[in-house]
Parts: structure tokens; sequence; C-alpha cells
């Protein structure tokens, strides 16, 4: 099962996710803090920010429209590695996909 490692200013946590499951679903179904996802994933909050490595970025699917709409609005500003975790899907070709939890969420 791919991994992806979650970095916040105090921590590091590294999990396994389930291909076809969100990065936002996998920080909550394994107790990581920071990523607050107040809308559960639809695409209507922006409090699931992450920045991505950039040695993954190219590998992700181009921002949405309504994703670059809402990164505009995030809390601690966005920058071009800006991603919004509810929209990163984890994949094989994606192990070991490290997002860094941007500070503050709100």
């Amino acid at each position: 099962m791919p991994k992806a490692i979650y970095l916040s200013a105090d921590a590091r946590f590294e999990v396994e996710v389930p291909v076809g499951t969100s990065l936002m679903r996998a920080a909550g179904d394994n107790d990581i803090g920071g990523i607050v996802g107040d809308c559960g994933g639809s695409l209507s909050c922006a409090t699931c920010h992450v920045f991505v490595a950039p040695e993954y970025v190219e590998l992700l699917p181009p921002v949405s429209d309504n994703e670059s709409q809402m990164l505009d609005y995030t809390a601690a500003g966005r920058q071009p590695n800006s991603r919004l975790s509810c929209q990163l899907v984890m994949t094989e070709e994606l192990d070991g996909l490290t997002v860094t939890i941007a500070d503050p969420q709100l």
C-alpha cells in the first residue's frame, strides 16, 4: 500500500493510504492533527491546505478552477506548491508523497 508523509511544525507522520483515498481523509483516519477539513472534502472550506514537496508537484493532477479559487482564501497564504488535501487522491505512483500541513488552517 502506498504511503504518505505529513509534516507539521513539531511532528512527522508516515501512514499507509489506500489507493483512491484523499490525503485529507487519510489524515483524519490516522489522527493527524492540523488538517481541519471542515467541509468534509466537498471543496468548500480550504481548511485542509497543504504544501506539496517539490518532487511530487508534477505527479499530481492539475489544480481545478474550483480548487484554485479556494486556495486564494487559505489562512496560511497560497504558495506555488499549495494544494487542498481533499483533492489529492492517493495512487500507487504517489507512494512517498510528502506534504507539509499549512499553519494556520483557520
